[in-house]
């Protein structure tokens, strides 16, 4: 877990601003931008639509609310981005997003699925957060081809796009084109619509403290796993929601950090 400095005010800990949410994928926007401040940012902006902000914004009080295009004219002012949870196919968005950002950048979600239709060059210090299918848009293979060789997959992402690749699994493979990182906890109360939107959120917070990238990557999934596996203890493997991720993500971090100090 990355030091808390005590003489410190929300900028300490970083700046993140999420493109997220559309009409149909409200919860999306709500689940990744609470779980960016829930695994320790000091700041979280939520860019969206009228109708997204005004749903997620009685939830979450905590957040800043911007239109796309204060999104846009801002992003320089923020230590990550991240894009796709929820977006729908707002190509020109994302389009804009990957031309002014300077900071490091997390695509996961519908942001995957307009990368997969471009071709464009990604930023320097960019995550991709796919899970299989996602993965073979990415690379123009079918399904089995990445299920046959997840680890080859996942290096092949990270040639072909510059970038970290997080492939979302059963056990979930973190790759940054030389080493492979294999996470061993979670269970299947992660399976289910919105847990992505999670774990985006948190490893954007984590990349906000300035956790290194595959660092960010390894911990924020760790972390996720950790919470839905407290959370099963509780609720069973059946009734875990991903809304209830970041309520059992504080005990997740409580836990690592007792091993931290052991």
């Amino acid at each position: 877990m990355p030091f808390r400095e005590q003489n410190s005010n929300k900028g300490t800990f970083g700046k993140v601003l999420n493109f997220a949410g559309s009409k149909n994928y409200i919860g999306a926007a709500y689940l990744s931008t609470v779980s960016v401040l829930k695994s320790g940012a000091g700041f979280a902006a939520l860019a969206s639509e009228k109708e997204i902000i005004r749903s997620v914004s009685t939830l979450l009080p905590e957040a800043v609310y911007l239109s796309h295009k204060e999104g846009l004219k801002q992003i320089k002012d923020f230590s990550v981005v991240l894009i796709g949870c929820g977006l729908g196919n707002n190509k020109k968005l994302f389009q804009e997003v990957i031309k002014h950002v300077k900071s490091p950048l997390v695509i996961d979600a519908d942001g995957l699925n307009i990368l997969s239709k471009l071709n464009i060059t990604l930023p320097k210090n960019t995550m991709i957060t796919p899970h299989p299918l996602e993965a073979a848009r990415l690379l123009g293979v079918e399904l089995q081809d990445i299920l046959s060789d997840l680890e080859s997959s996942a290096k092949k992402l990270c040639e072909k796009y510059n970038c970290i690749t997080v492939l979302k699994t059963h056990r979930t493979i973190i790759c940054d084109g030389k080493e492979i990182f294999i996470n061993q906890h979670g269970n299947s109360a992660l399976a289910k619509a919105g847990s992505g939107d999670v774990l985006a959120g948190i490893i954007a917070g984590l990349l906000a403290q300035k956790v290194q990238p595959y660092n960010a990557a390894r911990l924020g999934v760790y972390l996720h796993s950790r919470a839905g596996e407290i959370a099963s203890e509780e609720l069973t493997e059946y009734s875990v929601l991903a809304s209830d991720l970041p309520k059992y993500l504080p005990e997740a971090i409580k836990q690592t950090l007792s091993c931290q100090s052991d």
